[in-house]
């Protein structure tokens, strides 16, 4: 378990400076729209504290504060390289008051219980140890009535499309990201990442094996991305 942890954290440190481009091109400019998606799934109210978990290089942070003006928004990952990307990229673009980056671990939160008017992860739940911890610990640290909103890239239902994307991937994907980035792992790591994660049903199982309800999941651009959101009841997440 430590060792994908690590893995992952060397390897994202080797991708922080193309990651963002390679984000663009590799999902045909459809990241955007995909995280403005689940951004209006989140039901941020005004003035709003919103945590950004596994934050990468804050794409995700900055779109919740371009869309929630006078929201704070905390990010947090354990990627340092990423990170700096991340403050970086907003100290030129949003005051600077309204983000906050620490690093620290998603499986453990540095924060205390009912925090958070909402979380957010993009793109991430395929890179932790256990899903289901990770959710355990954003329901955690959101306040009841909070939401809970994932996006995460998924292989698509439909068998003609899944042979399409399975194309894309392992060799599109793999070109482009090697050439762009000048490196092959990790873009051998993209899609068996994708691959390998649980099917929605089971995402949304384990979301509500935590204590969120009414959680729902959107397949968006053929299933290639999907969005979970749910809210936090009263319990405490031990569900």
């Amino acid at each position: 378990m430590q060792d994908k942890a690590a893995y992952i954290k060397s390897m994202f440190s080797a991708i922080a400076g193309r990651y963002d481009l390679l984000n663009r091109l590799l999902s045909l400019r459809q990241d955007t729209a995909w995280r403005n998606f689940a951004i209006s799934k989140c039901d941020i109210e005004p003035e709003g504290l919103v945590l950004d978990a596994a934050t990468g290089t804050g794409e995700m942070a900055k779109l919740l504060m371009r869309q929630n003006n006078d929201c704070t928004v905390v990010g947090i990952d354990f990627c340092p390289a990423m990170l700096d990307r991340a403050r970086a990229k907003l100290q030129t673009a949003i005051d600077s008051n309204t983000f906050h980056f620490i690093q620290g671990d998603v499986l453990r939160l540095p924060f205390a219980d009912n925090t958070f008017d909402c979380a957010t992860i993009g793109f991430a739940l395929r890179n932790v140890v256990s899903i289901a911890d990770a959710f355990h610990e954003m329901a955690r640290v959101v306040k009841p009535g909070g939401r809970v909103v994932s996006l995460e890239l998924t292989q698509p239902s439909s068998r003609p499309i899944r042979t399409v994307h399975h194309i894309y991937m392992w060799r599109c994907m793999q070109l482009v990201g090697t050439l762009v980035s000048g490196n092959r792992e990790a873009y051998r790591y993209l899609p068996r990442s994708i691959a390998e994660l649980i099917p929605p049903q089971e995402v949304k199982r384990l979301m509500e094996r935590v204590g969120l309800q009414g959680v729902e999941f959107h397949r968006l651009y053929f299933g290639v991305a999907t969005v979970h959101a749910g809210t936090k009841t009263q319990y405490d997440g031990q569900g």
